[in-house]
């Protein structure tokens, strides 16, 4: 029997559970209560088995992954057209925080918090009897009114009858503890932003379970392709290395429209193993991560990368508690366009910075699920602590920390962020004295020059349907 028909059969049973209590019929407003209890438990369990088949995770359990950042919204059930059904969401941002200027970077706000459009997306996934895929395309809007947009994900799959499944195109990179590592937040933690967490690329993915055991076997032979705009390999979802046409000079200054130089991913191996261990009291989901593959050099010599996980997620009640510690490492040509060996150049949303070739990314997260059936206006609460760092193999470059306190609020098709994030180097959270016309003027995930503590309070109002 399949995963589908096991979450539909489930719901039947409470259902007919439901309308066999004694004194099921005393009021309409304790059965419309009743009705929208499991409506909202049928929703839940279908969001778990989307993201079950989209991370390759097929344990008979919940997926082996936490309800991360962004995907961690409620499931409608968009409109149906036979195996076919099609969705979608807009979301709106407000951001306020350490900026100085409305000009450089992606995704900045104002002086003094500004309101803006921040994403327009749609969706359809296919299920066929043992046919299944997922397609999703975004709109983005830049600050600059430069917009931008991209495919985030294109597979086609089949599912076998021996719980596992094979799925090719562009789809998610198993790494980590699942689908968005162990993020909960609007921001990811910083493994997001190195390239370890929810990265799509192209290739192939099995994956299959045994017992307690999950398996992820991949096969990629290069990153997600930049689509429509006006950087040069970096119209993209997730970060990978990428070409632009930048040249730093031997004093720290960058001069852009330059010659293209980088790297292009090719030829990826990953492998990722999770187990399920624990009594009545606490779940452990505990498992581990493997990444190598080449790199295609554009005006600079090949290169080779790699990057090795241990994590967790363990849960008791509503409370979870996620950690995770990776390191990563890219061997590239010293004698290239941007000074040395130490950084590599990073891509996503249409920008693309160095960042640090050689690091250790620990990462930590904490939340508590707080249901609330009493008020008709909201379904649950879920706020959330996160620390992540990018502790870097160079002596020369700063560190890298992001704090995250905030909380998710879902109501029927609305999912709503409000988070604080406090960071010394994070392009996305403020830009107090960054100048992007040094390479040692900002704060990234590279030299960090100015290693400056910013925040950013942001929310995310998003609607999905």
């Amino acid at each position: 029997m399949s995963l589908t028909n096991n979450i539909r059969n489930t719901a039947m049973t409470a259902v007919l559970l439901v309308l066999s209590q004694p004194g099921h019929c005393q009021s309409i407003e304790e059965l419309e209560a009743r009705v929208d209890t499991l409506k909202r438990a049928l929703g839940q369990a279908e969001q778990e088995l989307a993201e079950a088949r989209d991370s390759g995770v097929l344990l008979p359990t919940k997926a082996v992954a936490t309800d991360g950042a962004e995907e961690s919204t409620p499931t409608t059930n968009g409109v149906r057209l036979g195996p076919i059904t099609l969705g979608g969401a807009v979301r709106v941002n407000y951001v306020y925080g350490d900026y100085e200027t409305q000009d450089g970077g992606p995704s900045r706000g104002g002086e003094g918090g500004n309101v803006e459009l921040d994403t327009f997306r749609i969706n359809a996934t296919l299920d066929y009897e043992n046919l299944i895929g997922a397609l999703e395309y975004r709109w983005y809007t830049a600050n600059a009114g430069e917009n931008y947009n991209f495919l985030h994900t294109g597979w086609l799959g089949y599912r076998f009858d021996d719980n596992s499944e094979v799925i090719v195109g562009l789809n998610r990179v198993p790494f980590g503890a699942g689908p968005y590592g162990i993020s909960q937040s609007w921001f990811f933690d910083q493994h997001y932003y190195v390239g370890l967490s929810d990265d799509p690329d192209l290739g192939l993915r099995y994956s299959f379970s045994h017992s307690e055991w999950a398996f992820d076997i991949g096969y990629y032979w290069r990153s997600d392709p930049s689509f429509s705009g006006r950087s040069e390999d970096s119209a993209r979802y997730g970060y990978d290395t990428v070409r632009w046409r930048e040249t730093v000079e031997s004093g720290g200054t960058v001069s852009f429209d330059d010659r293209r130089n980088g790297y292009r991913e090719k030829n990826q191996f990953n492998a990722r193993a999770i187990t399920e261990i624990g009594g009545d009291r606490w779940r452990h989901r505990v498992g581990a991560s493997l990444q190598v593959g080449e790199l295609d050099g554009s005006g600079v010599d090949d290169g080779d990368h790699r990057a090795v996980a241990v994590h967790s997620v363990s849960e008791r009640d509503n409370l979870t508690v996620g950690l995770q510690l990776s390191r990563y490492q890219f061997d590239v040509d010293a004698d290239n366009s941007w000074g040395g060996d130490e950084l590599i150049p990073f891509g996503a949303y249409d920008f693309a910075w160095p960042m640090a070739s050689d690091a250790w990314v620990p990462a930590a997260s904490v939340s508590y699920r707080i249901d609330t059936p009493t008020l008709p206006w909201l379904d649950y609460v879920l706020p959330y602590l996160e620390y992540s760092a990018i502790l870097k193999g160079a002596d020369n470059l700063n560190d890298s920390e992001l704090f995250i306190l905030g909380s998710g609020w879902a109501a029927g098709g609305w999912y709503i962020y409000t988070d604080l994030a406090y960071s010394n180097g994070n392009l996305f959270v403020g830009n107090r004295s960054d100048d992007f016309a040094r390479i040692d003027g900002v704060g990234d995930w590279g030299i960090n020059g100015n290693d400056r503590w910013n925040y950013r309070l942001n929310v995310n109002l998003g609607y999905y349907y």
